[in-house]
């Protein structure tokens, strides 16, 4: 099972340097995949002079964001309702965020992403691949594919070449195996993002949703320290379920080899595990001004008390600014339908017997 052909691949706003590093480790490919990355080869030397001319802007225009405030970031596993709660918070003026055209061209976005605008929006999907959520130009993203295109260091790479999936995903989302110049590395790439997402939205605090970075506030708060962190969590037997389809859609749109050998149920438990436990111990020391917890579920039943809990214990000045803008958004997405999914009784006991201690912990067992 290969990727689909007939779409623009994300590696297509990769720079070289990329590339050549997923290339080099990539052995078998699906047909037509070299081809991909030829193209993307090919669309990373074409944007090369634009890639140097937004390098020198950054550099000489990057005093204007040194005194930027440090990030909030929304945490949670993948299918929980993070991109939810990113979607309405993104709605308040004073919150920047991930574009759809950074996300596609990090090294491009200022200069060459803005003025092809107009033809990267005519290529934007009509909705997420994994969920009917829409997307346009104002739509929020993640980071992760951005980085994906900076950074061999994603584990966006592990669905791109999953042929070796559980090693670069667990490199990509825990960093197992990484050096200490891998990882500053990662964390140069990452500071450089957010500093020329600062620079294209002055005076604005950024906004960052990233499943990812859930198995990693620590090394958040090494860059940096007052950052502000949103937990969300959901019934885990809907994130489950909801995540067999997560990585079904992402292979069959993204994978350039097979990944028939990938066992997705032992990589869902597995991930949720690690993750939960490094999110409670890099968290447990932070101060309620820093850190806020809450349940998907609450959130979906009464969104505008739990924006203005957020707001408040974190110590976010705007709430009642922002409030309209939050309902708009809101009521213009009463009627989505999310995907639903059966759980049979023994996905149930596997899902109870693996995450019990996280059920138990946020009060799920009736919902198991």
């Amino acid at each position: 099972m290969a990727a689909k052909g007939n779409r623009t691949h994300p590696l297509y706003g990769a720079n070289l340097g990329t590339l050549y590093s997923v290339w080099r480790r990539a052995n078998d490919f699906a047909p037509g995949a070299q081809m991909k990355l030829l193209a993307a080869a090919g669309s990373a030397l074409g944007r090369l002079p634009f890639s140097l001319v937004e390098r020198g802007y950054v550099r000489f225009n990057r005093s204007k964001a040194e005194n930027m405030p440090a990030p909030v970031f929304i945490l949670g596993h993948w299918r929980s309702g993070t991109t939810h709660l990113y979607n309405v918070l993104s709605k308040a003026d004073n919150f920047g965020y991930v574009s759809p055209f950074a996300t596609a061209l990090p090294w491009d976005f200022m200069l060459l992403g803005h003025l092809l605008e107009p033809m990267l929006t005519k290529k934007l999907p009509e909705h997420r691949y994994i969920d009917r959520v829409a997307v346009d130009p104002d739509s929020p993203q993640e980071d992760e594919i951005a980085l994906a295109n900076m950074t061999d260091l994603s584990y966006y790479h592990a669905l791109y070449f999953p042929q070796k999936f559980e090693y670069i995903f667990n490199r990509g989302v825990f960093f197992d195996n990484t050096t200490p110049q891998e990882i500053a590395r990662w964390k140069k790439h990452l500071s450089y993002l957010y500093l020329k997402l600062s620079l294209d939205q002055p005076g604005q605090r950024l906004l960052i949703k990233n499943p990812a970075y859930t198995a990693r506030p620590g090394l958040l708060r090494q860059i940096w320290p007052n950052a502000k962190f949103i937990h969300i969590h959901r019934n885990p037997l809907k994130v489950f379920m909801s995540m067999r389809n997560f990585y079904h859609a992402l292979f069959s749109e993204f994978a350039l080899q097979d990944w028939s050998h990938v066992d997705i149920d032992a990589i869902i438990f597995a991930t949720y595990e690690r993750m939960m436990e490094r999110l409670q111990q890099e968290t447990a020391d932070l101060p309620s001004e820093q850190f806020i917890e809450l349940r998907f579920e609450d959130f979906q039943a009464d969104p505008m008390t739990l924006i203005e809990q957020i707001y408040r214990r974190l110590d976010i000045p705007g709430f009642e600014q922002a409030q309209p803008a939050f309902t708009r958004y809101i009521d213009s997405v009463s009627g989505y339908q999310k995907n639903s999914f059966t759980a049979s009784d023994d996905v149930r006991k596997k899902v109870a017997a693996h995450w019990g201690r996280f059920i138990h912990h946020w009060g799920y067992e009736d919902l198991i």
